[in-house]
Parts: C-alpha cells; sequence; structure tokens
C-alpha cells in the first residue's frame, strides 16, 4: 500500500509539468500566431513579449531564496508552486483580455507588457519551487527518473496542447480565444494544485534546513553561495554554454532545409518529428538505465560530443546537398540533445542541497533559459551577417553550425573541471544537516 500511494503521489506531480507545457504552447505557438497574423502585431514586438519569462529568469535566485528560508502555511515548496500557477494565468487571462477588448487603447501596450510580466513572473516561480520539490523529494537512482520523466511529460503537455488548442481555434474568434485562454488557465491551475498539496516532506532535516537558509540575506547568500564558488560558476557555464549549442538552430533547421537543400514545406516541416522523437527516447532511456549504469556526467558528455557530431555532419549535407544524411542527422542530433538534457538535468538535481534547493535550482533554471534566449537571438544574428557579407546561404548557416560546435567543445571541456562535492553549498549541508539527522 505504500508503495502505491508514493506511486500516485508521484505521478500527481506529472500533473504540474503536463498544465506547465499546455500554458507554454498556448502563448508560444497559438497566441504568438494570433498576435501576429490576426491582430497584425510586429513580430519583433511579439518576439520580445514571449521572450519576457526568458528575459526576468534571474529573479529565480530571489524567488528560490525565499521559497528555501520563508515558508507559507508551514510549507516551502508547495504554496509557491500553486502561487506561480496562479500568477501565470491571470497574467494570461489579463493580457488576453486587454488585447481583445481594448485595441488601439494608448495604454495597451503598456498594460499587455505589465500582464506577459506577469505570466512570465508567474512560470519562473511556480517552474523553480517544482524543481526545488523535486530535489527535496528524490534522492539517488530515483533522481535522473524523476527528472527525465517530468520532463518528457512537459514535452507531452506541450505536444497535446498543441493538438488540442489548434482544433478549438482553426478559426480565429476573439470571445472563443478569450474562453480558451480562461479554461487553459483554469486546467493548469487546477493540475497544479492537485499536483502539489501533500507532496512536501516534514521532517526535522528539512526544518533545521529553513532555518538555515532564513539565517542568511540574500545578499550574503547570493555572495557566499554563488558568486564565491568556483564550481557553482563553472556549472552555470557548462550549462549556458550547452544550452546556446544545443538551441542556437532552434528557428533554423528548417529554413536551412528549404533554402540550401531544396526541400519543400512538407519535408522541412516533417523535420521535428525525428528530432523530437530522438529527444524523448534519449531522456527516457538516460533516466531509466544509462545514468544509473554510466553516471550522469558521462550521459551529458556523451550528448554533447553527439550534438557536436551531428552539427559537422550538417555542414557537410549543406555542402554536398544530401537531404538523405540532413534528415537522419535530425535523429541523430534529437538523440544528443536528449542524452545531454537529461545528464544536466540530474546534475542540477544533484548540485542543490536541502537548504539551498531554491537557490541553486534558482541558478541552473537563470542559465538553462539566457542560454536558450541568447541562442535564438545569436543564430538569427549570425545568419543575417554572413549572408550580408557573403551572399551565401550556405555559408550563413553553416556559420551558425560552426559557433554551437565551439560552445559544445567548450562545454564538454568545463564537464572535466565539475567537481559538486567541492561545492560550498554541500560543505555548508555537511556541516549543517547530519548531527539534525541523527536527533
Amino acid at each position: 500500500m505504500k508503495h502505491t500511494l508514493r506511486f500516485l503521489n508521484h505521478f500527481r506531480l506529472a500533473l504540474f509539468v503536463f498544465g506547465y507545457g499546455l500554458l507554454g504552447v498556448l502563448v508560444a505557438s497559438t497566441l504568438n500566431r494570433i498576435m501576429i497574423a490576426e491582430l497584425g502585431y510586429p513580430a519583433s514586438l511579439v518576439g520580445l513579449l514571449i521572450a519576457i519569462p526568458y528575459l526576468i529568469s534571474p529573479i529565480r535566485l530571489w524567488l528560490g531564496y525565499r521559497s528555501d528560508g520563508f515558508t507559507i502555511f508551514g510549507r516551502r515548496r508547495e504554496p509557491y508552486i500553486v502561487l506561480g500557477a496562479l500568477l501565470a494565468g491571470l497574467g494570461l487571462a489579463a493580457t488576453v483580455l486587454m488585447i481583445v477588448n481594448s485595441a488601439g487603447a494608448p495604454w495597451l501596450m503598456a498594460g499587455t507588457l505589465l500582464g506577459f510580466t506577469l505570466f512570465g513572473l508567474g512560470r519562473n516561480l511556480g517552474h523553480n519551487s517544482f524543481e526545488a520539490l523535486l530535489a527535496d523529494i528524490f534522492t539517488g537512482d530515483a533522481r535522473p527518473r524523476a527528472a527525465t520523466l517530468y520532463e518528457v511529460a512537459a514535452l507531452l503537455g506541450s505536444v497535446m496542447g498543441g493538438g488540442l488548442l489548434g482544433r478549438a481555434l482553426e478559426t480565429y474568434d476573439p470571445g472563443r480565444l478569450v474562453a480558451v485562454t480562461l479554461g487553459t488557465a483554469t486546467v493548469a491551475f487546477g493540475l497544479s494544485l492537485l499536483a502539489a498539496l501533500g507532496q512536501e516532506p516534514r521532517t526535522v532535516v528539512t526544518r533545521v534546513a529553513t532555518e538555515k537558509a532564513r539565517g542568511a540575506s540574500f545578499r550574503a547568500a547570493v555572495r557566499d553561495v554563488v558568486l564565491a564558488d568556483p564550481q557553482v560558476r563553472l556549472f552555470f557555464s557548462l550549462v549556458f554554454f550547452t544550452f546556446i549549442g544545443t538551441l542556437a538552430q532552434d528557428a533554423l533547421l528548417e529554413p536551412y532545409g528549404a533554402l540550401v537543400l531544396n526541400m519543400d514545406v512538407g519535408q522541412t516541416t516533417r523535420l521535428t518529428v525525428p528530432w523530437g522523437l530522438g529527444v524523448m527516447a534519449a531522456m527516457l532511456l538516460s533516466g531509466l538505465v544509462l545514468i544509473k549504469w554510466f553516471g550522469y556526467l558521462n550521459v551529458m558528455r556523451a550528448g554533447i560530443a553527439a550534438s557536436l557530431a551531428a552539427f559537422a555532419g550538417i555542414i557537410f549535407a549543406g555542402a554536398t546537398g544530401d537531404v538523405g544524411l540532413f534528415r537522419n542527422l535530425i535523429l541523430f542530433m534529437g538523440l544528443g540533445t536528449g542524452l545531454a538534457g537529461a545528464g544536466m538535468l540530474t546534475g542540477a538535481l544533484n548540485f542543490t542541497t536541502t537548504i539551498r534547493a531554491g537557490l541553486l535550482m534558482g541558478v541552473w533554471g537563470m542559465a538553462n533559459l539566457l542560454g536558450k534566449a541568447a541562442g535564438n537571438v545569436i543564430g538569427g544574428g549570425v545568419v543575417d551577417v554572413v549572408q550580408l557579407l557573403t551572399g551565401s546561404r550556405l555559408a550563413a548557416y553553416s556559420a551558425v553550425f560552426a559557433l554551437e560546435i565551439v560552445m559544445l567543445a567548450a562545454a564538454f571541456g568545463l564537464s572535466f573541471r565539475l567537481n559538486v562535492a567541492a561545492s560550498r553549498a554541500e560543505q555548508e549541508a555537511r556541516q549543517t544537516l547530519p548531527a539534525t539527522a541523527a536527533d
């Protein structure tokens, strides 16, 4: 019975990331298209609004610090998860209501910016607190399984949400957009509430950890635990470089296939299928067996090396016009991305302590989101500049892929210098918690 209840509780946790994926696809896909194609917003402005959760991601450090040391109703993770989902839903609903009902109003842009900021704040708060909760709940071999399975649940939420929202909004109607947005926000909040309640461990160790975290000011915690620790700085750089290296091409593979390899629209659209299958297969395999057998660092290195080789092969495929090789490399790239992602997720959970889980997950989340944002900006910028200078599409896109190879090579090298046990946070935990655990 105890094992069954534990399984059901772990299954409940997946409901949060499923709802998180639903909200994400509503903004990044559905609302993105409607604002540009139906409402006439400039694409650059919409891109900036959608990037707000990435741009404000440094606030994760403060949010994580608060959840480590300042409880709400005696809990330090669950209320923050639910509050994050509530803020994200309210921000998104307010934004859509303003866009639909206040066209032409002089305050519309300020209101839209505020709504997206509230949405981004909620997403960062909810997701960071959820990841800290995972670090609190899971230990040992259970961590890689949890990290990868919940990431796959988020991907499934995005995929299923995209299909459902696409059918619900086949033709644009303002009233229907409002109804779908309110419904999605309500579902995401309900799933978060159902997922979070009753999950948080309440032990003597967590009580003392909370008191220890609250004992230092935010500035002191960042200074002593983050900025002064070379291992934290190293892992931040590793995550940042890896995400730039794997995602700078995110919006470029389909144009590359069309402009360099002369693939048609149907062929390039289908490229996302093998990539997505590769990511999910590699993540599941890593979480279930590979990390247990080989360790998360070796799995991460294998993923980085595979991604590096895939980019070199894609440059070669473009130079030779080999469409078949390009298609196969997309699957290989997905496998590499999945391996690297699973290794990094497990590493992030391992590089936390009971005292500083929220703060440190904030650091890794910030590296992740800033890496994604930088990758997208750098990718498009390099293509434009190189094509302007050379007039060659192959050279322009190959320059991005070559830059990603450099970033991945840097991340690969940094991984050999990582030593989590030497971090200041680990030393703090060893000095503070063992005696408590023994009481």
